[in-house]
Parts: structure tokens; C-alpha cells; sequence
């Protein structure tokens, strides 16, 4: 059975590790950086919840010494629900997803890091027989390569989430597992960051899948993935897809007509690209369960091992630009002095800003749009 990071199992508590080590010291978890609403504000609701938590907490084999100090600095976090509540899942052509994945920025970062990891990645591969390449490239999907592992305090995030979100079981499991993470020794309440969601490290573990899935690779007693070093959280990457069933020797999948490996052909956007895929592919999607993401995966892959662009293309977007077209766009207007974010050929907030003030300096309509009459008056 594939066992799914982002949505685990109900029973997934009953992977955590009994305590071997001391609990925590209480420690001050730093906020520094993070905007207002990512910051702990009083909240009496809240305060009774944890109250009403502790005995639960307790009974899943939580210590009142690791309740304590993950509780001491922790908070409600308004900012938490705010993105909750208003996420909203863009909805990206494959062009303009393998753009963002396989950035140049993105392909040369990823050459750099795994040149700099080679000999870690290498002895992950042989361990755990999963190609060195796809786990450097989900670390760069989720962290750019540890980068962005997250700075929110993951008990108030999780504790927040539990008590006012929309799937307060689910959260109060992340919690619990956690608390879990504290209780083992593995790290410590100031170091247990990630995202508003839960999500933690280099790789971005949910915690019920930590404990499921992560392993102290570097050997020194600690399932370390959120420190500078990467092995435990690339190691534990690794672990996560051979356990979900990769495949060993199998590449992922190819771009259709290429000389890949036999498997079934998607095509995820009408009119682009076609990729005949495997089942390592499917064992991708149990990290994301996302078509696009696990082309994401496989290319980037591809390309920090070497291989060079799509040999397809795609058709034009919506208003007739090709993604060539957006490329000289974007960098017609950094030229001319306007941020833009990442030139990729993604028409984004900043690049409809840029358009707008641009257009408004010409004495056009103003739209915000990328159109070939914009594209016209850059050149």
C-alpha cells in the first residue's frame, strides 16, 4: 500500500518512537522575521483548548516536562487561519509549471548543490536504491534547495490549525506527532519550524510522516532535517519513496519519442508536450499527488543531471504569446528597471504590475495584460 505524505494515515500515530532522551529545556522560539500575524496574540479560546489538550496529549504518551516546554512560548497564530481559509490552489498550465520548476535559476542551483552533496546523495542512492537525482530534485521542489525550510513555530502552527481549522483532527494529530519529535530528543522547541501548515525541513515532512519516514542517516541519535546538514532530510526522502515502492533502475518516465522507457502516455496540457511515464512516477505522486509536480520532479532531475530542455513545444497562451514571447517581455521590462520576480516566462503579480506602469507611462489602455501590443511597444 502507498502510504501519502500530505494526507497520512489516521493510525499514523502509532509510529512515533517511545522517549529515550531527556524532554526539551524550555526555550524562547524566536518570531524574528516573521510578519504580525504569523506572531503568537492572546487568545482565551485558544488557551482552554490547550488546557482541554494537555490530558489528550498525556494519554498518547506526551510528558508533562516536553508539554511544558513546547507550550511555553507557543500561541495562537492569526495569520495561520488567514491562509488556511483563502488558499487558493493556481491553477498552472504545464508549460508554466515546468517553467517555475525548471527555471534556469532553479537548474543551476540544483547543479551546485547536488555537485557540493555528491558524495551523500551517492551513499543514499546505494542504501535506499533510489536514483540520486530525483531526491535532489524534490529537495529543490520543496526548499529550493533548503533555502525556504520555514520559520513558524510548528507547534502553534499545528496547535492553531487543531483548535480553529478546518480539519482540527487532523492537525491535532500533526500535533501530537510533533510533540512526538520533542519528546524524542530529535530536535528542540526553538528549531522546530516550517511552514503555516506543518510542513518541516529540507524536504518538507508533515510530522505524522516524520515519524513514519525519517531516519537518522548522519548516525549521531537525531533525525535531523532541519539543520544546515541535509542528509537525514535527504536520506529520509529516500526512505519515503522505497517504502511507497520505487522501483530501482527505473527511470520516471520521458518526454514521448525520445527513447524513454516503455509506460503510458499523458499529455496534461492540450496541445503541448506528451511524456510516457512509469510506475516510479506514480510513486512520485505519493509525495504530490499531482501530475504536474511529478513532472516537475522528473525534469528537474533530468536537467541537474545534464539533460537539456523539452524537445516539444506548447501552443501560445491566451492573448498569442509564446513562452519565448513572455521571456523577452519580462526581460525588456528589467531592462527597463521594473522587478519582476524570476524571468521564467510566468506572466505573475509583479511582471502585471510592471506591465500596468508601464502602460500607463505609454498612454496605453491599462490592463495589466501580456499582450503582443505590449511585447510591440518594449521592442
Amino acid at each position: 500500500m502507498k502510504l501519502n505524505r500530505r494526507v497520512f494515515l489516521a493510525a499514523s500515530g502509532a509510529f512515533g518512537l517511545a522517549a529515550c532522551t531527556a524532554a526539551p529545556a524550555i526555550q524562547r522560539v524566536s518570531t524574528n522575521g516573521l510578519p504580525a500575524d504569523l506572531r503568537p496574540v492572546p487568545n482565551d479560546g485558544f488557551t482552554r483548548w490547550v488546557a482541554a489538550f494537555r490530558p489528550r496529549a498525556r494519554s498518547a504518551g506526551i510528558s508533562a516536562a516536553t508539554l511544558d516546554a513546547a507550550f511555553a512560548n507557543a500561541g495562537y497564530l492569526p495569520g495561520v487561519i488567514t491562509r488556511d481559509g483563502t488558499q487558493i490552489q493556481t491553477r498552472r498550465t504545464l508549460e508554466e509549471y515546468l517553467s517555475i520548476a525548471t527555471s534556469d535559476e532553479r537548474i543551476s542551483k540544483g547543479r551546485a548543490a547536488f555537485a557540493r552533496h555528491a558524495s551523500t546523495l551517492s551513499a543514499i542512492e546505494s542504501r535506499y536504491g533510489v536514483d540520486a537525482l530525483i531526491v535532489a530534485a524534490i529537495w529543490g521542489m520543496e526548499s529550493q534547495f533548503g533555502e525556504k525550510r520555514g520559520q513558524i513555530p510548528v507547534v502553534s502552527a499545528t496547535a492553531t490549525l487543531a483548535y480553529d481549522g478546518r480539519r482540527g483532527a487532523f492537525y491535532e494529530s500533526q500535533l501530537i506527532a510533533a510533540l512526538r519529535i520533542l519528546e524524542n530528543g530529535d530536535t528542540t522547541p526553538s528549531r522546530l519550524t516550517g511552514s503555516w501548515a506543518g510542513a518541516m525541513g529540507h524536504t518538507q515532512f508533515i510530522p505524522t510522516s516524520y515519524q513514519s519516514f525519517a531516519v537518522d542517516f548522519t548516525g549521531d541519535g537525531r533525525r535531523d532535517i532541519w539543520g544546515d546538514d541535509p542528509a537525514d532530510a535527504l536520506a529520509s526522502t529516500a526512505s519515503y519513496l522505497a517504502r511507497n515502492g520505487w522501483r530501482t533502475g527505473l527511470p520516471w518516465g520521458a518526454e514521448a519519442g525520445t527513447g524513454g522507457p516503455s509506460g503510458r502516455t499523458i499529455q496534461p496540457q492540450a496541445g503541448g508536450v506528451s511524456f510516457t511515464v512509469t510506475r516510479n512516477f506514480d510513486v512520485l505522486k505519493t509525495y504530490n499527488n499531482s501530475d504536474l509536480y511529478a513532472l516537475g520532479v522528473g525534469h528537474l532531475a533530468d536537467r541537474i543531471g545534464g539533460a537539456g530542455p523539452l524537445r516539444g513545444s506548447f501552443p501560445p497562451d491566451a492573448n498569442g504569446l509564446t513562452r519565448d514571447d513572455r521571456l523577452a517581455m519580462q526581460r525588456a521590462l528589467a531592462a527597463r528597471g521594473y522587478d519582476i520576480g524570476t524571468i521564467d516566462g510566468v506572466i505573475g503579480a509583479k511582471t502585471e504590475a510592471a506591465i500596468s506602469d508601464f502602460q500607463r507611462r505609454q498612454g496605453m489602455d491599462v490592463t495589466g495584460r501580456a499582450t503582443r501590443d505590449v511585447l510591440a511597444a518594449l521592442r
